[in-house]
């Protein structure tokens, strides 16, 4: 974002987190996060977010609003009512820079990504089960997964065409088969871009919430296991922990991997391929912007694109946990 529209950002939010005025707050301010999916800001306990511009608003507000349903208390963080001057969603037009929409949100504490022992994997997986468990709403659109990792492939193909590892990458998504095109899957509300990250205690509480609600909507809730999966496949996540993640969502009544005695890589299967494709790809695409090597973990996603392409069998390990 333009320093100009960050600056402007800020000032939204500080405008939201003191609707009567604080002339003199001492409250914490930080950029979050400053991608092409979106820019967040923090102010005290308020964070705001600007999204993406060009996606359909219709589609942020019907995913924004299923975040403040009641059923979801103790799932999604919910949003917060901010002035109209912000110009926040429901309001059928946002004046932010570039047609980009606002969303306000409370501030929670986010996973320690120097503390890996401590990453709430069993957390994780009980608040999946029941997202996946909650009656879908009317007029949900489609989650986003699937999109995403077709765009990462557009990506890398624009970024880094000549790249030595594209073929490789090119090769595994060849094996990842059109949505839609297998036998029907279980239907559910998903989240549609889980990862650790998604993860915050609001108010610094013991309490975990999904946040993220971009790419929330109606499909396969195997993809929202899809990236954990990936990476126990690639050897990224331990055994042990992935035992833990399936078996704590399997627990509270998860219905995406089959449930308990189940083969969970009959469901898992394609989406983790197709997540280990859409690492591969934006990590290809953003070394080659970026003038730098692939990094370790990098280069083991696209091993095991190799592998993928190459045999032409389940991503699954040889043997289950």
């Amino acid at each position: 974002m333009e320093e100009t529209d960050l600056t402007r950002l800020h000032a939204l939010a500080r405008e939201a987190a003191h609707p009567d005025g604080a002339p003199s707050c001492r409250c914490t301010v930080d950029l979050l996060a400053d991608r092409d999916d979106g820019t967040v800001v923090r102010h005290g306990d308020l964070v705001l977010k600007a999204h993406a511009p060009g996606g359909d608003p219709d589609e942020l507000r019907s995913r924004t609003a299923v975040a403040a349903l009641p059923s979801l208390t103790d799932v999604l963080l919910p949003p917060l009512p901010v002035p109209s001057s912000v110009s926040p969603l429901p309001a059928p037009r946002t004046p932010f820079p570039a047609g980009r929409p606002l969303t306000a949100w409370p501030y929670g504490t986010p996973v320690d990504p120097d503390d890996p022992d401590a990453a709430p994997w069993e957390a994780a997986a009980r608040l999946l089960a029941s997202l996946h468990r909650v009656p879908v709403p009317p007029g949900l659109p489609a989650m986003r997964a699937p999109v995403k990792a077709a765009l990462a492939v557009a990506r890398m193909r624009r970024a880094a065409p000549d790249h030595p590892a594209a073929a490789a990458v090119l090769r595994a998504w060849r094996t990842v088969p059109e949505p839609g095109s297998g036998p029907g899957a279980y239907r559910a509300l998903c989240h549609g871009d889980f990862h650790l990250g998604q993860l915050v205690r609001p108010g610094g509480g013991p309490s975990w919430r999904l946040i993220d609600v971009d790419d929330l909507g109606l499909g396969d809730p195997a993809w929202d296991l899809a990236r954990p999966a990936a990476w126990f496949a690639a050897g990224l996540l331990a055994p042990e922990v992935w035992a833990r993640f399936l078996g704590a969502y399997e627990a509270a009544g998860g219905p995406a991997s089959g449930g308990p005695g189940a083969d969970p890589w009959s469901r898992l299967d394609v989406p983790a391929r197709a997540l280990t494709v859409q690492t591969a790809a934006l990590a290809v695409a953003k070394s080659t912007v970026e003038g730098r090597p692939l990094d370790e973990v990098e280069e083991v996603m696209i091993d095991t694109c190799a592998r993928i392409g190459t045999l032409r069998t389940e991503l699954a390990p040889p043997a289950s946990p």
